[in-house]
């Protein structure tokens, strides 16, 4: 969709924001994503990351500036058009419902009124979970649950993740595990992921960091170049 001389498929240029009339919480905020980057947002909690991501997914829109997704304002799109380019997974997830896991699943199939090539069963299969399609999600490891909503978003065809700390309160085990499927998928399909994080240990892992404080970018890179101990204190 993105043509070959500017392959960034999603652009923020200028981006305000506030939650009050008498304080700006993002100010001027600008940067791009490239198809099959993988990007961690980096910050102390409280910092933006969460803001951002709803920015970028359109569920917040930036009181001045734009936000511009495979070269078209997102507000152009249909809430349907743009589910199927952009998937976001927020921090907090109803995992108490009663649902199977391949019902939830299937669930993103939504905005698609012919189906996708791609079917539930598909889905699991890439984020390993073929043998508990049956199950229901209450009995699921905190692990199982998040690849479960990650197999939802895949069948949204997305090309686009935005997923909102992912990782928190999983054991280490299913931290790597989520991390090794990320990038799986990164590189067999060129899924383009946009990942906040609060963990140092963890963003290194991605191609490039984006540092957060209130609100703003402090700096952006490579993480083994960008994690300075004097941009690590000002971070956080």
């Amino acid at each position: 969709m993105s043509s070959a001389s500017d392959p960034r498929i999603l652009k923020v240029r200028d981006a305000n924001f506030s939650y009050s009339r008498d304080e700006s919480f993002i100010e001027g905020l600008s940067f791009s994503v490239g198809e099959g980057e993988f990007i961690g947002l980096l910050g102390a909690n409280g910092s933006g990351k969460s803001t951002i991501l709803k920015l970028c997914s359109g569920i917040l829109r930036p009181s001045s500036g734009e936000v511009e997704l495979w070269e078209k304002p997102l507000p152009e799109y249909s809430t349907k058009d743009r589910a199927k380019l952009i998937s976001y997974l927020p921090q907090s997830l109803d995992a108490s419902i009663p649902f199977k896991v391949k019902e939830l699943v299937s669930m993103g199939l939504y905005p698609y009124d012919i189906p996708p090539s791609m079917t539930a069963g598909d889905a699991l299969d890439l984020v390993g979970l073929t043998d508990k399609a049956d199950a229901y999600l209450t009995d699921l490891s905190g692990g199982e649950k998040r690849r479960t909503f990650i197999a939802m978003t895949l069948l949204q065809g997305a090309g686009l993740l935005l997923l909102d700390e992912p990782l928190a309160n999983l054991d280490i085990k299913y931290q790597i595990e989520l991390i090794r499927l990320l990038k799986r998928l990164k590189a067999d399909r060129n899924i383009s992921v946009v990942m906040a994080l609060h963990d140092i240990n963890i963003a290194m892992q991605s191609e490039r960091v984006m540092l957060i404080r209130k609100g703003n970018i402090v700096g952006s890179g490579p993480p083994g170049e960008l994690l300075t101990n004097e941009l690590i204190k000002e971070a956080f």
